[in-house]
This record gives C-alpha cells, structure tokens and sequence, in this order.
C-alpha cells in the first residue's frame, strides 16, 4: 500500500510558500517562516504518530495537549540545536543520519500502534475503564480496583517522554531539509538563523493545536462510544500498516 498520495497537499503547499520566501524582504520572509513551520507539524507522519499516543492514553483533552506540546518541545529543541549550527557553518546533515532516523520514525509509529491494538483488545478502552473526558475536565475522579483493598488507580502510560523523542526524531530526520531550504532562499546566515527561530517554535504551537483538536473531537459524548470501539483499533491498524510502509516494508 502507498500512502504517497496523503503527502501531496502538504508538499503542494511548502513548495507555494517557498516560492514566496525566495527574494522576499525580511519582514516578509519571517511571516512565511512562521506560515511554514505551522503548516510543517502537520505532516501525516507527525499525525499518525501523536494520534497513537493521545489513543494511547486514553484521549483526555488536557492529556492530548500536553502530548502535543511535549511532541512540539522535542521537535523544535532538534530544529534548533543541530540546525542554527549547520546555518552558521553551512554545513549539511549527513544523509545516513537523516534516513537513520526516518526509519526509526517508522520504526516507533508501528511499535505506538500496536501498543493501541494491543490495550484494545485487552478491554482498556472499554466504557467504565476510563475517566470520561468530561468528567476528567470537569474534576470528577471515577476510579476502579484492581483488587480488593488495594489503592484505585487510573491508567496512566508514560507518554510525555516518549513524545519528545518522537519529536526530537523527526526533528532529526528534517532538519537537514530546512536548513538547506532556508540557506538557499535567504540571502544571509543571520537571515535564514531567524527564520529557523521562528519556524521551529511554530512547529511545537501547531502539534499542540492539532492534538488538542484531536482528543476534543473524538471525545466527545456523542463520539466517544463509536471512538473507544472502532477508531481506536482503526487508528492502531492504520498505524501499523503506515508505519511499515515508512520504513520501507508496505
């Protein structure tokens, strides 16, 4: 299966607004900067990966933000720390190191997605396993027992780590690609430095927007039934298949 297609938009409208960026005045240049990053967190790679993880943990909106934000911090932290250097130096990232880490990119999206499948068919996402979003948002702590006498618990998984070394990777395995696109639209390293620290921060605010967007939608009253029964093991098998397909084994 070749999930190419998905890609097209977004790539139709990095090349729109590259177009812009070469030649621009600064003020101009830095907007575009912004533009870009908003629109890179976006990519269907970075989404297959947080919506694991938000499905994961079971959805909660506040969860889902912190998800997001952690995602954007890893990110924009590997944007920054190897690309404002290769700016100064005009250096490039080798090419092995990139692909290393798409890889691994893939590599995690199937090990989040079966973790999904997996808790599914476990029961965890059944109705009464979990706090309802609403009541999580609203205070009301519903707990259960794992035996009795034994201190109630909720589910937790440790995903903000895991969401900043999904970010810190994909951060990797784009950085070199941003870089050189902004050392050739710009005319100097001070320049294309400031716009780097515009994009990168935009990054972390989109992932934490589009997770937050996410949780909110697919848990609602309405949706949540038809969310805890068939999209979440969906959005595991798609996962999966995805993330085989990115590595290079669909």
């Amino acid at each position: 299966m070749d999930f190419s297609a998905l890609f097209t938009p977004f790539e139709q409208a990095d090349d729109w607004l590259q177009g812009l960026l070469s030649g621009a005045p600064f003020l101009v240049a830095m907007a575009i900067a912004l533009a870009l990053g908003l629109r890179h967190a976006s990519d269907p790679d970075h989404l297959v990966a947080v919506s694991s993880l938000v499905a994961a943990d079971g959805g909660e909106t506040r969860a889902a933000a912190r998800l997001g934000g952690w995602w954007g911090a890893g990110h924009a932290g590997a944007l920054l720390a190897i690309g404002l250097p290769l700016i100064f130096l005009k250096s490039a990232l080798p090419a092995w190191v990139e692909q290393g880490a798409e890889r691994a990119v893939g590599v995690i999206i199937v090990l989040l997605a079966l973790r999904v499948v997996v808790k599914w068919i476990r029961g965890d996402f059944r109705a009464g396993s979990h706090r309802h979003p609403a009541d999580a948002e609203a205070g009301h702590d519903h707990r259960h027992l794992h035996h009795a006498g034994e201190p109630a618990h909720r589910h937790r998984v440790r995903t903000p780590r895991q969401a900043a070394g999904i970010g810190i990777l994909h951060g990797l395995a784009g950085t070199g690609a941003v870089v050189l696109l902004l050392i050739a639209a710009l005319p100097s390293q001070l320049e294309a430095a400031a716009a780097l620290l515009l994009f990168a921060p935009m990054t972390a605010v989109s992932m934490t927007v589009c997770t937050t967007a996410f949780a909110w939608v697919l848990t609602r009253r309405l949706v949540a039934p038809v969310y805890r029964s068939v999209l979440i093991p969906a959005f595991g098998l798609f996962g999966v298949v995805f993330g085989l397909w990115y590595v290079g084994l669909g």
